[in-house]
């Protein structure tokens, strides 16, 4: 490399080192509001949690209010429910409402068969009747549905097409829902294959992806059989080997351990838990952007000026 140019890219890489140093160490509260993505595309793939997956939408709130737009989503699970919601095009404070009033015999009714002790079918339904949706292609924002194949044990991600069989297969939690035949596989939670989808929302065209994770407690002493298949569940993710968490750009991890899967009701502590994690998360979100536009051809490569005709 001759002398000038290597003078040229010594002082685009120094640049580029500020530029991301800046946007790492900015305290969360003295930030102000983000840049445009500036052609970017950005992913958020939620996780499921039942009601603890009311956070996703303190983190989606975070988003908006800081203009970082959101150009795909991704949803197992609860996080499939909350992400129909917000591509519908509904307000945050809208889903806020329908989330606070929702109660288990709104997508679910007990009923004890050799494949569950209950039914989910009701779920179907919930988009058309709360949400005003009915097809992936009625929603403002590309979304990705993951279930999990019960034959196979391989993800399977729903994009186009009806949303209530998709939504009602990813919310399926082995032997609590009776599993859901679909176009002939059987399909339970997309938790088992797909925790975070973030290998979904990257398949759809995002150059960044943002993951929403909830853990769920494992050391409290469970008081019903409910509580001991999610405890065994929660112990196992625990220790899988999370291909998820190398795949996604940024991880934001809402504190909601100490709330149990219905407590529908503590809409506004569990949309807090959200917004204080994504709060957290924002310089690590500004310098992934930041990088991420420094990478871009043409930022990387110098644009050759046209030659005179003299």
């Amino acid at each position: 490399m001759s002398p000038p140019k290597k003078k040229k890219a010594l002082k685009w890489l120094r640049t580029a080192v500020e530029r991301v140093r800046e946007f790492a160490y900015t305290e969360p509260g003295n930030a102000g509001p983000a840049e445009p993505a500036g052609g970017l595309r950005i992913g958020v793939a939620l996780g499921g949690g039942f009601a603890r997956g009311i956070a996703h939408l303190g983190v989606l709130r975070v988003l908006e209010q800081e203009h970082i737009p959101v150009d795909y989503l991704a949803g197992t699970s609860s996080g499939a429910l909350l992400a129909i919601a917000y591509a519908s095009g509904h307000s945050i404070p809208e889903i806020v409402a329908q989330a606070s009033a929702t109660r288990f015999k709104d997508f679910g009714n007990w009923k004890l068969s050799w494949l569950g002790l209950a039914s989910n079918q009701k779920l179907e339904h919930y988009p058309r009747k709360y949400l005003g949706v009915s097809t992936f292609e009625d929603l403002r924002i590309p979304l990705a549905i993951a279930a999990t194949d019960l034959g196979t044990g391989e993800p399977v991600f729903f994009t186009s097409g009806p949303l209530g069989p998709a939504l009602r297969a990813s919310c399926a939690y082995p032997g609590m829902f009776v599993p859901v035949e679909l176009e002939g596989r059987t399909l339970v939670d997309g938790f088992l294959a797909a925790p975070v989808p973030v290998d979904a929302a990257r398949n759809m065209g995002a150059d960044i992806v943002i993951a929403v994770f909830l853990e769920a407690a494992n050391n409290r002493k469970p008081a019903s059989i409910v509580d001991v298949i999610g405890l065994s569940f929660a112990i196992l993710q625990r220790h899988a080997d999370l291909e998820w968490r190398r795949a996604a750009d940024i991880i934001v991890e809402p504190v909601v351990k100490d709330f149990l899967w219905d407590d529908f009701e503590k809409t506004a502590e569990l949309m807090e838990a959200g917004e204080v994690a994504a709060r957290a998360a924002l310089p690590k979100i500004r310098a992934a952007l930041d990088i991420k536009r420094l990478m871009q051809p043409s930022i990387l490569t110098p644009t050759k000026k046209k030659q005179s005709g003299n």
